[in-house]
């Protein structure tokens, strides 16, 4: 008699609800880290991948996003609830998820709903308050510390965050997880028709992005530029540009100091592609995303010596002291002058950023909340 071949079982049906406000937002570092994570996590779903094995997620979104075209395939998308940002996050999404693991991916979560994994991705309003309104550091001084008690898990984004969520909001060490970042997404971003003035010109530049957050330190690289002379590159500025960037130093901004204002990706890809090197001056950071872009696209880099920028990036990065612009100048005219550095920055930076995938992430996510999805 033949004995029957038994087919296996259906693996458990898991439910995990998403926290989708960041689809509504134009996309800062925090948004790209939820938007590329779920696109990974889709694609782990599509592979049929066995650590999403009976996954069913679904994102819920508030109500102004009800007509939004779901850019991923496996995963739902659903409106629901009244209201918007935080109160909606704080009233409607609870009820949303019904008792299922809600997954928050851009730094907030409720303040009441246990069957939670939220990502906070540093302490910034806690070290850097000065860079935040009063309203937005008071909030988190009281969400944060919140949320990190009554979560099941926290996730982070470096080592260095996980020491400083756990020093400035007195989360447990042992509750907070660690999962990287990836630049990878410029790779898929082609250039624009339309090519930026400064590439016309044909002169070597250095590429910043201005910013009005004052840790983000852009004064540096303007108070570097006001010490070189006779400069055979051009720095150009993309992002913001008024005074609120170069602080309260009185002397004019040197000629080699350009700016372009906001670019559209397709251009800032083009500039990082041809950019002698990208300047990262930055007080405090979770994990410096913008330098990993840069890496990823071939780019070499110079950085402040940041805890988290240094395990982000490694010996791929020169580094800089974030409070000392002759240092910052003279490795600017370093770089720009020496062919053979560049090309060495380039491969060290290749070599990095291969390691650092959304795949990767997406991975190392599930494995830290599969213990609490049922």
């Amino acid at each position: 008699m033949r004995q029957q071949t038994m087919a296996p079982a259906p693996a458990p049906s898991r439910k995990l609800v998403i926290n989708g406000r960041f689809l509504g937002r134009r996309a800062t570092g925090v948004d790209r880290f939820a938007f590329e994570t779920m696109r990974a996590l889709d694609a782990l779903i599509d592979a049929h991948d066995p650590l999403v094995a009976g996954l069913r997620a679904e994102i819920v979104v508030p109500p102004a996003l009800r007509d939004l075209a779901n850019p991923f395939v496996h995963l739902g998308l659903r409106a629901s609830g009244r209201g918007a940002g935080a109160r909606w996050e704080q009233l409607a999404l609870p009820r949303a998820a019904a008792g299922s693991l809600l997954l928050n991916l851009c730094n907030s979560g409720p303040l009441f709903y246990r069957q939670q994994v939220t990502v906070l991705h540093d302490a910034a309003p806690a070290r850097m308050p000065e860079s935040y309104s009063r309203k937005f550091t008071a909030w988190y001084r009281l969400m944060a510390p919140r949320v990190g008690r009554v979560a099941r898990r926290i996730i982070t984004v470096s080592e260095f965050s996980r020491r400083e969520l756990c020093e400035a909001y007195r989360i447990p060490l042992p509750k907070i997880g660690v999962v990287p970042e990836s630049g990878e997404h410029m790779l898929r971003m082609e250039e624009g028709a339309s090519v930026p003035e400064v590439l016309r010109a044909g002169r070597p530049f250095v590429l910043a992005v201005g910013s009005t957050s004052r840790h983000k330190n852009f004064r540096l690289v303007a108070d570097a530029a006001r010490l070189i002379r006779n400069a055979s590159f051009d720095i150009v500025v993309v992002g913001a540009s008024d005074a609120r960037v170069y602080g309260d130093a009185g002397d004019a901004l040197p000629g080699i100091v350009k700016h372009l204002g906001y670019v559209s990706d397709e251009e800032l890809v083009a500039l990082y592609r041809r950019a002698a090197c990208f300047v990262y001056p930055s007080l405090y950071e979770g994990f410096g995303l913008p330098p990993v872009e840069a890496l990823a696209l071939g780019c070499p880099v110079i950085a402040s010596r940041l805890p988290a920028v240094v395990e982000a990036c490694g010996d791929a990065v020169l580094y800089t002291s974030p409070d000392d612009p002759a240092q910052l100048a003279a490795l600017l005219e370093c770089v720009t002058a020496d062919v053979a550095l560049r090309a060495s920055l380039r491969e060290r930076g290749q070599t990095r950023t291969a390691a650092l995938t959304w795949r990767a992430t997406a991975v190392k996510l599930m494995e830290e909340i599969s213990p609490w999805l049922t």
